[in-house]
């Protein structure tokens, strides 16, 4: 598929997964003043609080996080993350708040499934929900911090004042469907496991310069020979996360058509992560 093919794809997906998002808020989650993980789930519960519409203080609480992405992270996937958040924020606005049903332990666990589809969705198009996705991987940058336990900890955050604001009722569904949003998105897309790329390419500056400027990863360059030809080639490799693979083989692709990749599995990453 082509560059500008793929593009369109994610572009799609990402807006089929916003859909199901605001769906699962809309008709599950609010209609019982349970909160979704994250960000969105702050912007639910001011939605619940004050007359602004859910989907206005979600994308207002965004648009800080996204203007310093913007400078502090991969252009591809902060404007995928942009295009994202203005579509799950359009959602809410545009779906109505219906209760479809009036068990509240099926609403939780029904409307984390639903929301860990549609970001699952968004995540395997190489963007993100925005909110402490953003948060978390701008903390992250230049500590080699645990991912996975910041999002953990500031989730918890909304579970806590999902007690003291509604009820702690409201808390542990919050917790089910903070739990339920999870498995689903590690069934569709595994965010914490690392991929080794190794390029090897007759356009090496070009290539390396395109990652340096768009992915916060280090690149390690070796000079190499073709066996065959006898021509000269760099040989690139780095080390990314599974979201961020379609972003690198996009740019790749960009600075060399011709470019061999190799894609690994990493088990295990020592030493400095995020920058080499």
């Amino acid at each position: 598929m082509c560059v500008k093919g793929e593009r369109r794809l994610n572009l799609l997906v990402m807006a089929i997964g916003s859909a199901i998002v605001g769906f699962a808020y809309n008709f599950f989650l609010i209609p019982h003043e349970i909160l979704s993980s994250g960000l969105s789930g702050i912007a639910i519960m001011f939605g619940l609080i004050t007359p602004l519409n859910t989907g206005v203080i979600n994308f207002l609480l965004n648009l800080p996080l996204l203007l310093l992405g913007v400078r502090k992270l991969g252009k591809q996937f902060i404007y995928y993350t942009i295009f994202s958040v203005v579509m799950i924020s359009l959602s809410l606005y545009v779906i109505p708040i219906y209760q479809v049903s009036t068990e509240p332990v099926l609403s939780s666990l029904f409307g984390g499934v639903l929301t860990g589809l549609g970001i699952g969705l968004i995540f395997r198009a190489s963007g993100s929900s925005g909110g402490f996705d953003i948060i978390a991987m701008l903390l992250t940058k230049k500590k080699d911090f645990p991912l996975g336990a910041l999002l953990s900890a500031m989730n918890g955050i909304v579970v806590a004042a999902s007690g003291f604001i509604f009820t702690w009722d409201a808390a542990l569904y919050t917790m089910l469907a903070i739990y339920a949003t999870g498995k689903v998105v590690d069934a569709i897309h595994t965010n914490h496991i690392k991929l080794t790329v190794t390029v090897v390419t007759a356009k090496g500056e070009a290539v390396k310069d395109k990652l340096l400027s768009n992915v916060y990863r280090g690149v390690t360059v070796m000079p190499g020979v073709g066996a065959y030809s006898g021509e000269e080639r760099a040989v690139l490799m780095t080390v990314i996360t599974r979201y961020q693979l379609s972003n690198v083989r996009q740019m790749i692709h960009e600075a060399d058509p011709d470019a061999f990749i190799n894609v690994t599995e990493t088990v295990e990453v020592f030493g400095s992560f995020h920058r080499g």
